[in-house]
């Protein structure tokens, strides 16, 4: 297998998921679409850095080096970087961050160990307290159905915050959502009806465009199941 894959959900408030992988050999894989942003520690050829990653729009192809580690911390929507806005991080415009040390990395000026699996929560905290990450909640109320404006000020808070329209965020969980339900064997015909798809074609150009394979082949994929995690209306 290229990729091994474990990942588990967060308690922390402004954390859906903490993930870490390592390869075994190098190799392409499918890069799915994803409406979060996160900071991944990579660890490679000797070195460690931390870099943040943008929300990704449309599935691509990525290369992935030998022997690498690494931890990732996936944001929810509606939590930012402030220096560091999801729009201008969309679609692989990542920012490395400057390494203070092999166990430290640079951010605003100050300097933050690496965080691990097992301690991201504590790190996500420290970042809150220094006000470093930041919260829209009213994303969180919009992209529930509970927006209370009006509906041009909903679109640019969500725009502003998580750097995509809520069409495209709705678009990305559904493809998402089928995608997990076809790698639990359910049919494709019912897959299309729990997912709200039209019919087949319109479920096959969603999921060519976000996971970046056709229905029959994310059913029988192992190796985009470790890549895959459980998003929250899943």
């Amino acid at each position: 297998m290229l990729i091994t894959f474990d990942d588990r959900p967060s308690d922390s408030p402004v954390v859906e998921r903490v993930w870490r992988s390592r390869s075994d050999h190098a190799g392409a894989f499918h890069s799915m679409a994803s409406c979060n942003w996160a900071m991944v520690v990579t660890r490679l050829a000797g070195r460690t850095f931390m870099t943040v990653r943008g929300p990704e729009t449309r599935a691509s192809s990525a290369e992935c080096p030998p022997h690498g580690d690494w931890v990732g911390i996936n944001f929810g929507l509606g939590t930012s970087l402030p220096m560091l806005p999801p729009a201008t991080l969309r679609d692989r415009h990542d920012v490395t961050l400057p390494a203070a040390s092999p166990r430290a990395f640079v951010l605003d000026g100050a300097t933050w160990e690496y965080p691990t699996f097992e301690n991201a929560e504590a790190f996500v905290a420290r970042l809150v307290r220094a006000g470093l990450v930041a919260t829209d909640p009213h994303v969180a109320d919009v992209l529930r159905g509970d927006g209370s404006r009006s509906r041009r000020t909903d679109q640019r808070r969500v725009r502003c915050a998580t750097g995509m329209t809520h069409a495209t965020i709705r678009q990305i969980r559904r493809a998402r959502r089928a995608a997990i339900l076809l790698r639990r064997g359910v049919p494709i015909a019912d897959v299309v009806y729990d997912a709200g798809y039209y019919d087949q074609p319109h479920l096959a150009r969603a999921l060519r465009r976000f996971i970046g394979l056709p229905p029959a082949q994310v059913a029988a994929d192992r190796e985009q199941l470790s890549l895959l995690y459980k998003t929250p209306d899943d």
